[in-house]
């Protein structure tokens, strides 16, 4: 992991675009279009051997014609002139590169870097969308759009998924401070620019859309260290369903190897989201809300029905509801109706004025053991939403991080929400949305306090390093790429990792029941073949096996769906 030279890819001071031209629909030209119609201050030139000009501009016909060395290339050529191109602008001492190109070998990529490595130059790609640096202006990329400034730092996978975020936060005022597609990972990757980004001075938080990793040790590192700085957010593709089995099936991977990373995630102190959506939703409420450190909820509303909602999503998110105190209780009586519902959801009844809100929210902040506080609000015709945001913004400006707003509609309370936004409070379009937010951030935190713990030191046996290393040196010998069950088991024991029992045995019904009286009932029988890597697959387990006649039976069946389903496998016995 190294974050060399990634200054002059992320904040380069000029930009040269390879491959620049008017083409219409051309990466080249859409690039060329990008940077000059952005904000960025620093040269931009242009070089193409075809033209002289380019937008009244000198177009120069190689990059050794170039007046000074670019910090950043961008290049758009053909896969067969992208080696030399590397080669020659590391030579006049560029430092970074982007390589739009898709479509190179696997010769050609390990070609592209050869040719870097003598000069330290940094690759992004090949076959990336690029990138934006919107407190620059700089807009390296073939997006359709730019992107506000802000503080979030977007690095995605997938190019298509960056131009769709960058239409969705545009429509809903969010702001970047980095937007990076980093399409194959030749060189930077993940781990390179989460170390960056953990000291990066514009960034507030880092959002990610992972599908795979390939170099898990650097990515843990740089994890680690970016979570201890600011929230990091993830998306990893391949959760479950169609998409999980086809990557197990098309990679031979292990089905369980989601649920591998989700305990990384955790372990490194991130927090992982299922959809785009949670993920800037994950940003907003940690940005805003994330100070917070209420285990319950207390919801006060206008409408009985948001308060139902919100209780609705509760329990199944694992949200407690928080009991109301006796003072507290004493203190809402004298505000609110007789017919308020002296319970949490705190109803203060659809025809509330102004001074019923703020009294409200007055008691709720002012008793320092009460809970965090999600405040809804359905638009009526007796008071204005906009009145009733003015007349709280003042107690909710000192409390930002105890307080979570719901302002239920659309135009009729877009003024009161854009209210409470200016004074830190985050915002949530539906009750459940809120009480989603709010179990995320648990999840959050749990997460940061895992990142803090350290293992205990106990005593222990020495492991079995030649146990263990014969074990595998037998599995190697026989060409085998997988450990059997058995053979993975007595590895982990022999680190004093604790494992269940199991034995290997003859692919046949007496052995099997001999081993299972040895163990005691219930028992789970597996088949055992070097061929068959999911067993389920051939209904290859059988679980919870109580007895001699279950044990045969399941033997028996076993066998017949083998041989039917893969006649070709060798079957080595059963565990």
């Amino acid at each position: 992991m190294t974050i060399r030279h990634l200054d002059r890819l992320l904040e380069p001071a000029s930009v040269a675009v390879v491959g620049a031209s008017d083409r219409p629909g051309s990466v080249g030209a859409t690039v060329w279009r990008n940077l000059r119609a952005g904000a960025f201050k620093g040269p931009v030139h242009a070089v193409n051997p075809s033209r002289s000009e380019l937008d009244g501009q000198p177009c120069h016909a190689t990059v050794g014609d170039l007046p000074a060395p670019p910090d950043l290339a961008v290049l758009c050529t053909p896969p067969a002139t992208i080696p030399g191109l590397v080669a020659a602008l590391g030579k006049i001492g560029t430092r970074a590169a982007i390589v739009m190109t898709a479509g190179l070998s696997a010769a050609q990529k390990q070609a592209v870097l050869d040719a870097a490595r003598p000069h330290l130059l940094r690759i992004l790609g090949p076959n990336c969308l690029g990138l934006l640096t919107p407190h620059l202006g700089l807009n390296a990329s073939f997006s359709h759009t730019d992107a506000l400034a802000g503080d979030i730092a977007f690095v995605s996978q997938s190019g298509a998924l960056v131009t769709a975020v960058l239409d969705w936060a545009k429509s809903r005022r969010i702001g970047f401070s980095r937007m990076v597609s980093l399409g194959e990972r030749s060189d930077v990757d993940f781990g390179d620019l989460l170390d960056w980004l953990a000291s990066d001075r514009e960034t507030r938080s880092i959002l990610l859309y992972i599908e795979s990793i390939e170099s898990p040790r650097k990515f843990m590192s740089a994890a680690r260290a970016a979570a201890r700085n600011k929230p990091v957010i993830v998306v990893k593709a391949g959760r479950a369903g169609l998409g999980l089995r086809a990557a197990a099936s098309h990679t031979g991977a292990l089905a369980g190897s989601d649920i591998v990373f989700d305990a990384a995630i955790r372990r490194a102190g991130m927090l992982r989201v299922d959809t785009l959506a949670e993920l800037f939703m994950a940003a907003e409420t940690l940005a805003r809300f994330g100070a917070n450190r209420s285990r319950e909820l207390v919801v006060m509303t206008n409408g009985g029905g948001a308060g139902v909602m919100a209780a609705d999503a509760a329990e199944p998110a694992g949200v407690p509801l928080a009991a109301l105190g006796p003072e507290l209780l004493a203190t809402l009586d004298a505000a609110l109706p007789k017919t308020w519902s002296r319970a949490n959801p705190i109803d203060i009844i659809g025809d509330a004025p102004v001074e019923r809100y703020t009294a409200t929210l007055r008691a709720l902040l002012a008793d320092t053991a009460q809970p965090a506080v999600l405040f809804c609000h359905a638009p009526t015709a007796i008071v204005r939403s906009e009145d009733i945001a003015r007349a709280c913004v003042p107690i909710v400006r000192d409390n930002p991080a105890r307080v979570m707003a719901c302002w239920l509609g659309d135009g009729s309370v877009a003024a009161a929400r854009e209210l409470f936004e200016d004074a830190g409070v985050a915002d949530y379009a539906t009750p459940e949305e809120a009480v989603h937010a709010f179990a995320l951030l648990a999840t959050y935190r749990r997460n940061q306090e895992q990142l803090l713990e350290a293992p205990t030191r106990t005593p222990a046996a020495a492991p079995d390093r030649a146990g263990a290393r014969a074990l595998i040196a037998r599995a190697l010998a026989a060409g085998r790429n997988w450990l059997s069950e058995a053979d993975a088991k007595a590895v982990l024991a022999a680190y004093g990792i604790p494992v269940v029992p199991t034995v290997v045995v003859p692919p046949d019904a007496a052995a099997a029941r001999a081993a299972a009286r040895r163990f005691g009932y219930p028992v789970a029988l597996k088949i055992l073949s070097p061929d068959i890597t999911h067993k389920s697959d051939v209904g290859g387990v059988a679980l919870e096996l109580g007895n001699d006649e279950a044990v045969g039976a399941a033997v028996d069946a076993m066998l017949a769906r083998v041989r039917e389903r893969r006649p070709d496998a060798q079957l080595d016995g059963f565990t």
